[in-house]
């Protein structure tokens, strides 16, 4: 299968990272966003990358107007019709996903191939909303997008082997390092980090130590560029919650469970960095 067009279902942050580095790889990208002002903003978030690469040196100007020129946004569906792969990148709600992937089945091409972003839905499930579930697998991105060399390419006990070896080398076209795993909840990375920055939570919760010597031992003690509460607030306190509850309906295993700090942190609107706290206070 050869892949020229790339849709995009959501330009949001995640959305918005992957239509750039599509489009800087030399796909045509077309983006779809439910209204006119997220497809501003969108595209806006869009252009601030670019010209934050450009002022770095990392990307000429002539460049930056080549990758916008290859991107054009639409607030219909529609105008996905005729692209040869469209990524969903929409927020993590499995009836939402479904609903859209319906709708694009009656509009794409019958080639086409259907991807999900999800990080912990069950991807077989998500597939079933269509008749191509052969053409269907997730390309698992993580955030930010241009800077995250990981892609997790997922199949499913129904994707063909035509589809997988496709949208794995469609990953490495991006400039990303593909690896490969079967459809569960979690997959890899979030299989084995939710339960950690779970655990991270419940020792603070339980008066094991202080929330910087927590983050201080995982950093100077493992390595790791970030605490695990640093990790909670930057990827967001309710997206935290929403996933572990994700996992844990799927595994009914104790270590998915979410604390009940954690519930009540999101109860209280303290999501993290993008309310400005969290387990840490961001600016003002």
């Amino acid at each position: 299968m050869k892949i020229e067009k790339v849709g995009l279902v959501g330009c949001g942050q995640m959305g918005a990272g992957i239509v750039e580095i599509s489009a800087r790889a030399g796909y045509t990208v077309v983006a779809r966003e439910v209204n006119q002002e997220l497809a501003d903003k969108g595209l806006a978030r869009i252009q601030k990358s670019l010209e934050r690469a450009v002022s770095k040196g990392k990307l000429s100007e002539e460049d930056r107007e080549a990758i916008l020129a290859r991107i054009s946004m639409t607030t219909s569906l529609e105008d996905l019709g005729d692209c040869d792969l469209i990524i969903e990148a929409v927020v993590e709600q499995k009836e939402l996903k479904m609903e859209i992937f319906r709708e694009l089945d009656g509009i794409a091409k019958p080639g086409t191939i259907f991807c999900t972003n999800t990080s912990s839905l069950v991807v077989t499930e998500l597939a079933m909303a269509t008749r191509r579930q052969d053409r269907f697998a997730c390309l698992h991105f993580f955030n930010p997008v241009p800077v995250m060399k990981l892609v997790e390419v997922v199949r499913t006990i129904l994707t063909s082997d035509e589809t997988f070896e496709t949208i794995f080398e469609f990953a490495k076209s991006v400039g990303k390092t593909p690896v490969a795993a079967v459809d569960n909840s979690g997959f890899i990375v979030n299989r084995l980090l939710i339960p950690y920055l779970l655990d991270a939570i419940a020792c603070y919760e339980h008066g094991l130590a202080s929330r910087e010597d927590i983050d201080t031992g995982m950093k100077l003690g493992c390595g790791h560029p970030m605490g695990p509460l640093e990790l909670c607030d930057f990827i967001g306190l309710d997206t935290m919650y929403h996933v572990a509850e994700i996992m844990f309906e799927e595994y009914r295993e104790p270590r998915f469970a979410p604390p009940g700090l954690l519930k009540r942190m999101v109860l209280a609107g303290r999501l993290g960095r993008k309310t400005g706290r969290g387990f840490y206070e961001y600016g003002g």
